[in-house]
């Protein structure tokens, strides 16, 4: 590139125009599953460069969504409740991505994406639910530091929530979960389990009892018993959409000392009742051979629990239905 010998005239960072500044802040919005890196990250970072800078972030419209979908904490595992010890350093830099965020959003978050390996103290938990009563959709982080008042405080302040994406969960906080939604969130409406584990019908009656009004319920990548799919067909009277795809289905609830037996396709009452849905997405293909579904695959060699560690990064976030993606 030529360049003659005109002077350079060195600009300040506050000097910079808003069009060229909004451009940097959007960019920030693109997240990579590369590094450890998020949206909130980048601008949070930004806030600190200047007045105008930290200004300018304070526009709402930069923060419909809170996304910290690639922020992952750092820990081991331990024998004893939580059963992780997260590491200082990690603690402290979600703090910070959090309290400043939520400072600079100015409480107009409406989208709250977390991890699933981001373990999040339940007072940081509790400290977020306050600052975001305008709720409507909802990434849960681990579960593991997160208490049953937790919930209940968090919940209490999301009146309008409409979507909800949570992972492995406890039977006990799963139930208090579904009885704090129910009694809370009157317009609530879009369920994602991911990775549910349930043989019995306990997770169908708990969800067809407290969520009757379910519309989109996605148990991707979970297993459960054939009776608990004809349960939540029967029982959630206005459910459109239901995604069982890759799900481990089991014929009968299994007896100890005998086989496991799984279903490899459905029957037709099943398809029958599916028959009333908008959609009904399905994908049981297991078979030893060249065309087998490799999600399937993986949900059975993982005993219907998928490891999501052991794959590709950001794995976690896909859904077949798309209100329902990361």
């Amino acid at each position: 590139m030529a360049c003659d010998n005109s002077p350079m005239t060195l600009g300040r960072w506050e000097d910079l125009s808003a069009d060229i500044l909004w451009k940097i802040l959007d960019c920030f919005d693109n997240t990579s599953e590369s590094d450890d890196s998020s949206s909130a990250k980048g601008k949070v970072n930004c806030s600190a460069v200047c007045k105008k800078w930290r200004s300018t972030l304070c526009d709402p419209r930069l923060w419909n969504t809170l996304d910290l979908s690639t922020m992952k904490s750092h820990f081991i595992k331990t024998l004893d409740k939580p059963y992780v010890y997260v590491c200082s350093r990690s603690e402290m830099a979600l703090s910070r991505a959090l309290k400043i965020s939520l400072s600079l959003s100015q409480r107009n978050i409406t989208t709250l994406i977390f991890n699933l390996q981001l373990y999040v103290p339940n007072d940081l938990f509790i400290y977020t639910a306050e600052r975001c009563p305008n709720l409507k959709r909802l990434v849960m982080p681990s579960w593991n530091k997160i208490e049953i008042n937790g919930i209940r405080k968090a919940i209490g302040c999301w009146k309008g929530l409409e979507s909800l994406t949570i992972g492995n969960i406890e039977w006990t906080e799963f139930l208090f979960l579904l009885k704090a939604i129910s009694n809370n969130c009157k317009i609530f409406s879009e369920l994602k389990l991911i990775g549910a584990r349930n043989p019995t019908c306990n997770l169908a009656l708990e969800l067809v009892k407290y969520l009757p009004n379910l519309k989109v319920l996605s148990l991707r990548c979970s297993m459960f018993v054939k009776e608990a799919l004809t349960t939540m067909l029967d029982g959630l009277q206005n459910l459109q959409v239901l995604n069982v795809s890759h799900c481990l289905v089991l014929a009968e609830i299994p007896q100890r000392g005998q086989d496991v037996v799984i279903v490899r396709e459905l029957d037709r009452s099943v398809v029958h009742k599916a028959s009333r849905l908008r959609r009904f997405i399905t994908c049981m293909h297991m078979q030893d051979d060249d065309s087998s579904c490799v999600m399937c695959m993986r949900n059975r060699n993982d005993e219907g629990i998928v490891r999501w560690y052991r794959y590709e990064e950001g794995l976690w976030k896909e859904d077949e239905v798309k209100s329902l993606a990361v």
